[in-house]
C-alpha cells in the first residue's frame, strides 16, 4: 500500500527530528514510534518498523566512537553475548504478544521510557562507581551480564530508553569515561537492535514504505539536523523529548 504524501512527510519529519536528537541527547524513539502509531500502523508493526528504520543510526554511532572501543578487552565481548541473546528473545516475545495486549502496554512503556529518560543522571549517581577491585571481579561481571541481558530483552521488545539502562550497566562495571561508555553503549545497541531488526525482517513484521522514508529521515537528521539540535542545547532538547514522551503517553491513555 503506497504512502500518502502527508504520511510520508510526517514520518520523514519525525525520523529527521529523532536522528538529530539522538546525536545530541538520545531518546528519538519517543518521537518516531508514537508517530507511526498515530499514522495508523498497528503498534506491533510500528515497533518492528521503527527498530529496522532507526538501526543504521547505531552503526554510525559505533563508527564515531571506534577509537573508544579499541583495547576494551574481554568485558566488552562478555556483554555482547547477553546483548545478542536478549535482543533476539525480546523480538520473539514481541512477535508472540497479542496485539491487544501490546496496545495496552504501549502507554506504560512510553511513560516508563520517558521517566527513565528524565532520571538518567540521578540513576547514574545512585549507582555510583564501584571499587576498582569489585568492578573487575567475576561476580561483578556476572551481575553486569545479567543486567545487560535484561536491558537487551527490553530493547528487543520495545527499545526506548535502552541507552540509559546500558549506561547504568556500564556504571556497575566501573566505567567512568563518558566517551568510552558511549562507545560501548553504541556497540551494544548495534547488537540488540541489529539482531531484533533481522528477526523482524525475517518474520515479515516490517512496513517497508515507512521504513525507507524513516531511514532516509534519520540519516538526514543525524547529519544535517545535529547542528540545529546542538544550537538549541542539550537541556532544551531533553525538555522537548520529555514533553513529547509525556504528551504521547497521555494521549494514548486517553484513547484506551
Amino acid at each position: 500500500m503506497p504512502l500518502s504524501l502527508a504520511a510520508a512527510g510526517t514520518a520523514f519529519g519525525a525520523a529527521f527530528a529523532a536522528g538529530a536528537i539522538n546525536s545530541v541527547a538520545g531518546g528519538g524513539t519517543l518521537i518516531t514510534f508514537p508517530t507511526l502509531v498515530f499514522l495508523g500502523l498497528p503498534s506491533v508493526v510500528a515497533n518492528a518498523t521503527n527498530t529496522v528504520a532507526i538501526w543504521p543510526g547505531s552503526l554510525g554511532g559505533m563508527w564515531g566512537y571506534r577509537r573508544e572501543l579499541k583495547g576494551s578487552g574481554n568485558r566488552l565481548l562478555a556483554l555482547a553475548g547477553p546483548s545478542l541473546l536478549g535482543g533476539l528473545l525480546g523480538a520473539i516475545l514481541l512477535r508472540y504478544t497479542p496485539p491487544v495486549t501490546f496496545d495496552r502496554l504501549v502507554p506504560y512503556l512510553i511513560l516508563f521510557a520517558t521517566v527513565l529518560f528524565m532520571a538518567q543522571q540521578p540513576v547514574q549517581k545512585l549507582l555510583g562507581t564501584p571499587h576498582p577491585e569489585h568492578a573487575r571481579s567475576p561476580r561483578w561481571l556476572a551481575g553486569a551480564m545479567l543486567f545487560q541481558f535484561g536491558v537487551a530483552l527490553y530493547g528487543g521488545y520495545f527499545g526506548a530508553g535502552i541507552g540509559i539502562l546500558m549506561l547504568a550497566a556500564l556504571a556497575i562495571l566501573g566505567l567512568t569515561d563518558i566517551h568510552q561508555m558511549n562507545g560501548w553503549k553504541n556497540f551494544f545497541a548495534l547488537c540488540i537492535n541489529g539482531v531484533a531488526a533481522l528477526y523482524f525482517v525475517w518474520a515479515g513484521m516490517v512496513n517497508w514504505p515507512f521504513t525507507a522514508v524513516m531511514a532516509a529521515g534519520a540519516i538526514a537528521g543525524g547529519v544535517g539536523g545535529a547542528g540545529a539540535a546542538r544550537r538549541i542545547g542539550r537541556v532544551a532538547v531533553r525538555r522537548i523529548v520529555i514533553a513529547i514522551g509525556f504528551g504521547m503517553a497521555i494521549s494514548l491513555f486517553l484513547k484506551k
